[in-house]
Formats: structure tokens, sequence, C-alpha cells
């Protein structure tokens, strides 16, 4: 399995394109299933920006300080998103704006994977050595285990407290 930061992002970017699939195929199926695969939407992304949160984005603020602005505002992006995550968490799937919300969810997040892989990732792998994203890699590996699953742990409340005050 590969160290490389930019790589293990896209792997639970990879993954979150499956359940976002996932839960599309299903929108019109049982609320069970849907509920289902919201829950794993909800702490694969819970993982994932607590993970990039706490170790990718102030990691290459720090090294790479042109790129600020690409980190504010995925920082904002992920705040949007833990916004909808914390509201889903706490919703039915047979709301009727669960859907709805859900549909959002994965059209913020889908523009977000988009624009760190075609833009954010190639200046970061430009900017920084091999050696430096293992390292951040290898952190993050680390904290995985750790990490909050769902939105309401304590530790994802203030991962996205942290963002918007960062």
């Amino acid at each position: 399995m590969s160290t490389d930061a930019i790589v293990l992002l896209k792997e639970d970017h990879k993954e979150m394109r499956r359940l976002f699939k996932a839960f599309q195929d299903a929108e019109e199926g049982p609320a069970s299933q849907r509920q289902k695969l919201v829950g794993q939407i909800l702490e694969a992304l819970t993982v994932h920006t607590y993970l990039e949160n706490e170790v990718m984005y102030p990691e290459v603020r720090r090294l790479l300080p042109d790129l600020e602005d690409d980190i504010l505002e995925s920082y904002e992006e992920h705040h949007v998103a833990d916004l909808l995550c914390f509201e889903l968490a706490s919703m039915d799937a047979d709301d009727e704006h669960f859907n709805a919300k859900t549909t959002v969810l994965i059209e913020n997040v889908t523009h977000h994977v988009e624009e760190e892989e075609q833009e954010w990732f190639p200046k970061v792998r430009e900017g920084l050595g091999r050696k430096q994203l293992q390292e951040i890699g290898e952190k993050m590996i680390e904290m995985r285990a750790d990490a909050p699953r769902t939105p309401s742990e304590p530790k994802a409340i203030k991962k996205a407290i942290d963002a918007v005050t960062a």
C-alpha cells in the first residue's frame, strides 16, 4: 500500500464516488437501504475530511504558503459538507428532505473532489517531494484509526469549528 498522501486521498475519493453512485442507484429504493448508504457516506466523509483538515491541509499550508487561498477554500467546502453531514446524521430516510439533502451533499463533495484532483493535487505534487508526501501520508494512516466516524463525535465537531477559524 502506498503511503503517498495524494494517493491515499484519491483512494478515499474513489470509495466516496462508489458510495455516491450506490445512493443514486437506490434513490427510489427502500428507505432502509438509503439510510444505510448515507451512514456509510457520512462515515467515509467524516474520516476523510478529518484527515485532510488535521494533517494534509496544515502541512501543505506550512510547506507551500502560495497555496493558502486553495486551502482556505477547501476548509470552507469541508464546512459546508460538515453541516450537511451533521443534518443528515439526525434525519430518517423517509424524511421528504433526505434525498434532496443527500444529493446536495454529493454535488458539493463531487465538485470539491474534482477541484482537488484536477487543480490542487498537481500543485501540491509539484511543490512537495515524494518523501514529504510519504511522511504526510504516514501520519494520515496513523491517525485514521482514531479518526471520528460520525459527524457528531467531539473530534469531528472540533475539526469543523477549527476549519472555519483557521
